[in-house]
């Protein structure tokens, strides 16, 4: 039966004909197993998810604690829950002063969401910048600031007043003007295929939006959290957003997004109107325990602080292949240029026949991505790059 059949005979609905079809048996560290038994090397973390790994026993007591106590009591913000304050109170201690404040969603583009939402309440503005190459999610307002006209096209009309300007081009910092409610910027572009701002135009656009008085986001769903080798991506840059938003790694295999601002910043969401943003099961107790293992786990076992020397490793085993144009990466955030689309669509295949599962960018076709678990070892890598090296000399180039 092909993946597609079985989602449809499933009565699942199904995003693509080419879902890569894995039947899953169940998942421990980096590795994946299948119902025949055959094991998977996840070099993709779950799309930046699985950052830890799967079936952390940190992630999996904090659940059975929480699920012995209580689970869905209340809409967000109604009932005081421990597992929220503790979780709030430990991105606090982590992150700038002036980012203090966390409200709970359930994903990473309802963060984004939030975020648009309380730049135009913050400033009493409408217009809104995005970059070029930028991805922040898929419903209504995230992709209206994302840029592949692809994905858009069919879902028009879109949220109005919004430009995009380019990537490292500081000439076009004069687009944010006194209209502009926010700028909202991957930190590092994923879906672009791994773009990383400069240290010069990052610091210029903060300094543009402080003279214009727009509010500046930053979007750290995919690369916040010690995917780029810092534990935020920002610290890079010595820039501090007005606004950030997580998600993916931050849930530790659970779904969790979040929107990070100021006190007095989130404090406008609770008048004119009261219940300026609302969710249901956002800060679930049981997503939020998960979350608070997950951040602890990380920064208990200084994890963060072995993600260059791994992601220079890696880098090191490929580079210098003949069929790797270029590779982009910081930290374990990797996108390896090849020579055409379908080149990629052969690693990417034969990655899986070998047991090791990468993946696709859906705006950069002639890269195939890289994001390997941040528990990975050096070993492992080294055995992973073997295989992939194995790929490459069976590519058919035509």
């Amino acid at each position: 039966m092909s993946s597609n059949n079985f989602y449809l005979d499933q009565h699942l609905a199904q995003t693509s004909p080419f879902s890569m079809g894995i039947e899953v048996s169940h998942a421990n560290g980096i590795y994946i197993y299948d119902v025949s038994g055959k094991r998977y090397t996840d070099l993709i973390s779950g799309l930046g998810v699985s950052a830890l790994g799967h079936n952390n026993p940190d992630i999996n007591n904090a659940l059975k604690q929480q699920i012995d106590r209580y689970l869905h009591v209340m809409v967000y913000g109604e009932f005081i829950q421990d597992s929220q304050l503790a979780l709030g109170k430990l991105l606090a201690s982590v992150l700038p002063k002036s980012l203090n404040t966390t409200y709970f969603v359930n994903s990473g583009t309802e963060a984004n969401e939030a975020a648009l939402k309380l730049a135009k309440r913050v400033t009493g503005r409408k217009k809104l910048i995005s970059f070029i190459g930028a991805y922040h999610g898929s419903t209504h307002g995230s992709l209206s600031v994302s840029g592949n006209e692809k994905k858009k096209t069919a879902f028009r009309p879109l949220l109005p007043e919004i430009d995009f300007i380019r990537l490292n081009h500081l000439e076009d910092l004069t687009q944010i003007d006194t209209t502009c409610a926010a700028v909202i910027l991957e930190t590092i572009q994923g879906d672009a295929g791994i773009r990383i701002p400069n240290l010069e135009f990052l610091q210029a656009l903060r300094k543009r939006c402080n003279e214009t008085g727009a509010l500046l986001i930053f979007d750290e769903i995919q690369a916040g959290l010690g995917r780029s080798g810092t534990l935020w991506a920002f610290e890079y840059y010595n820039v501090i957003p007005d606004i950030l938003t997580l998600g993916k790694a931050l849930g530790g295999g659970l779904p969790i997004g979040a929107l990070v601002s100021a006190k007095e910043k989130m404090a406008q969401f609770t008048f004119n109107p009261m219940l300026g943003h609302i969710t249901t099961f956002g800060g679930h107790p049981l997503v939020c325990a998960a979350a608070h293992a997950s951040l602890k786990y990380l920064l208990d076992h200084q994890l963060v602080e072995t993600v260059n020397e791994k992601g220079q490793l890696l880098h090191d085993l490929l580079v210098d292949h003949p069929l790797v144009k270029e590779i982009r990466f910081r930290g374990l955030f990797f996108a390896i240029e090849m020579e055409s689309a379908e080149i990629v669509q052969q690693i990417v295949d034969g990655c899986l026949e070998k047991g090791l599962i990468t993946f696709w960018f859906l705006s950069c076709p002639n890269a195939f991505r890289l994001a390997p678990p941040l528990t990975i070892s050096k070993e492992e890598i080294k055995n992973s790059a073997k295989l992939i090296i194995e790929i490459f000399e069976e590519v058919s180039i035509k």
